[in-house]
């Protein structure tokens, strides 16, 4: 190729980098003519074909012994609004990419340009402009104030020849903060709410979203009169609320004042206008959970034997110890892990042992029950029996009175027995995990029947065909007993 031709050659591939598709065909060195052609920006190309005029008005057609240089780059994005990292975007933005040549619309869609704010899409229209090359995505609502965005467009894009991106294409963007404090809008517990639960998380709910370093335990305080409480802060981004987790739980009837200082500032670096405070008083009567310690990681631990008849679903490690003998796994079904007498198993009931004899020993505010618990309604509180409790005519509701930290023990120094299809059910915030069975002797549950809690017996725990457990099937001495079940361990 001639020094000339190579410097044509030169020109044309700057331009075919900047403006799309070229073809470009050179004579070899020595031949008679040298024809070149060159398509539009567009991406459109022709090759040869008599006396088409080419660049510099040479005369372009192939001729035997050409060398052909075929550039073929394709579409790109040239332009986007906003650019790439831009801030203060105004929250009624469209979002648009320029191309270096004409694009197929049809493979410009919803699916191939998206916008995005974290993990969440953004809905919106999508329109392209051929006369700009110019693809917008248009909102179909106001974008949300000081959060990131990212735009992507993905190789489902295609040019009017049908070549597609390279590779997916995406830029992000920060908009607009609205120049407005942020509020606190919720609290819980409410502002001089009185008996609340010593396990308490206090927790506020912002208008916005906040920017999570300046949330800590200096912005976020818990005082006891002038005594700070220590803890642990949290932001969940997903609901602007910020939780303080104490490190022990509150003490018995006495008042706390929560405070979120002007530190706590928005995404838009905006401070709250004034300090927040509000003040809440703990319940004389609340009661902390039983520490299972590791007998809380099982869904059924025996002191025997455990033996399953059917297809028993067990959600939460399963193990038996001192004994070793673990049947009916399959056709049973375990997620999670066996222990048959190795010393998890044995540490498991050591601990066992520790948390029946806790919950055995409480005496706070203590209500005495005897006999059928069906029909009634119980609130947060320990209820104990000197004899046998059983749910044998109606339900047992446990109300938690929206309280979720909310924990009910019952004390009973006999059996604890629920007939066909009876049941305990949870409202207002109850939870499963907070719920706790320490039974004397032995605890059977009717055909059917759907209970609820840790079960820690003495002796064996029997599970007639069909009745499910939310919770754990605790024996110390004796055997679990197991008929078609589903045990699910609740979270620890």
């Amino acid at each position: 190729m001639s020094h000339s031709n190579r410097a044509v050659a030169l020109s044309l591939l700057v331009c075919s980098l900047a403006c799309g598709r070229q073809v470009v065909h050179f004579v070899a060195d020595g031949g008679a003519d040298t024809g070149v052609s060159s398509g539009t920006g567009g991406g459109g190309a022709s090759h040869g074909g008599g006396g088409t005029s080419g660049i510099g008005g040479l005369d372009a057609h192939p001729v035997d012994g050409s060398l052909d240089a075929i550039v073929n780059v394709g579409p790109v994005v040239i332009a986007t609004l906003p650019v790439d990292e831009a801030t203060a975007v105004p929250l009624n933005a469209s979002v648009s990419a320029t191309f270096n040549e004409a694009m197929d619309s049809t493979t410009l869609s919803k699916t191939s340009f998206t916008l995005k704010q974290g993990a969440a899409s953004v809905d919106g229209t999508v329109t392209y402009a051929p006369l700009t090359m110019t693809v917008t995505f248009a909102p179909t609502v106001a974008l949300g104030t000081s959060l990131v965005y990212t735009a992507t467009l993905t190789t489902a894009v295609k040019d009017a020849l049908g070549q597609p991106l390279a590779a997916a294409y995406t830029w992000s963007f920060t908009t607009a903060p609205d120049g407005l404090p942020p509020l606190v809008i919720a609290t819980s517990p409410s502002d001089l709410a009185t008996g609340v639960s010593i396990n308490e998380r206090p927790t506020a709910t912002f208008s916005k979203a906040m920017d999570p370093a300046t949330l800590d335990m200096l912005t976020v305080t818990v005082l006891q009169g002038l005594t700070p409480v220590l803890g642990a802060v949290s932001l969940d981004g997903g609901t602007n609320t910020v939780t303080f987790s104490p490190t022990t739980p509150l003490d018995l009837g006495l008042t706390y004042t929560v405070t979120i200082s002007t530190g706590a500032k928005d995404l838009g670096g905006q401070p709250l206008a004034a300090d927040y405070s509000w003040g809440f008083t703990t319940a004389a009567c609340s009661l902390t959970p039983v520490n299972l310690r590791s007998a809380a990681a099982f869904a059924v631990l025996g002191g025997s034997t455990v033996t399953s008849g059917g297809p028993t679903l067990i959600a939460g490690d399963l193990g038996v110890s001192p004994g070793t003998a673990i049947t009916g796994f399959p056709p049973g079904t375990v997620v999670g892990t066996q222990h048959p007498g190795d010393p998890t198993a044995a540490q498991g009931i050591a601990d066992l042992v520790t948390a029946y004899n806790d919950a055995k020993g409480r005496t706070l505010c203590a209500v005495t029950l005897a006999g059928n618990l069906g029909g009634l309604t119980l609130t947060p509180g320990l209820y104990t029996s000197t004899s046998s409790l059983s749910i044998s005519a109606g339900d047992l509701t446990l109300d938690a009175q929206d309280d979720s930290d909310g924990v009910f023990i019952f004390q009973t120094a006999s059996t604890l027995t629920t007939t066909v299809g009876r049941q305990v059910v949870l409202i207002n915030g109850a939870k499963a995990s907070n719920v706790f069975w320490q039974v004397g002797t032995s605890a059977t549950f009717g055909t059917s029947s759907a209970f609820d809690g840790t079960i820690m017996a003495d002796q064996t725990i029997t599970l007639n065909s069909g009745a499910t457990l939310n919770g754990r099937a605790l024996a110390h001495i004796g055997a679990v007993n197991l008929a078609s079940n589903t045990i699910v361990r609740p979270p620890q």
